[in-house]
């Protein structure tokens, strides 16, 4: 497998920060650069963000599907945010600590599903058994 090379930080930096509210931004930059899909920024201390990250704690539900459309992997927290219900169901099935666990700057799973709104619901009642 041939090496690739790092993409620019500020092309990383641009499309994770994009990533929070502007989708047009974002479709533009996926364009010209594929791989920036699953691309991570570190905004200090250990504080990694995607894109699709980024989409799910600001309840960009649009942005999301297109980044998940364009092979973005999701996690735990767009599973909330998405709605998810069977996926954060069997995650915390195996390791009940990740209701507690912090996403992108430290913001709580129960955040992302009330980002989610109405087609979130269903889990945001879930977590909230969990007390």
């Amino acid at each position: 497998m041939e090496a690739v090379a790092a993409l620019p930080a500020a092309l990383v930096r641009e499309f994770v920060a994009a990533a929070h509210g502007d989708l047009e931004r974002v479709q533009a930059l996926l364009a010209e650069q594929p791989m920036l899909v699953n691309a991570a920024w570190d905004w200090g201390g250990g504080d990694f963000e995607t894109a699709l990250g980024a989409a799910a704690h600001t309840g960009q539900r649009a942005l999301a599907e297109h980044l998940l459309a364009h092979g973005a992997r999701p996690d735990l927290f767009v599973a909330a945010m998405l709605g998810w219900l069977p996926v954060v169901q069997a995650l915390l099935s195996i390791d009940p600590s990740l209701r507690d666990s912090p996403g992108p700057h430290g913001i709580p799973l129960f955040v992302h599903a009330e980002m989610g709104g109405e087609a979130a619901a269903p889990v945001l009642d879930f977590l909230r058994s969990l007390d």
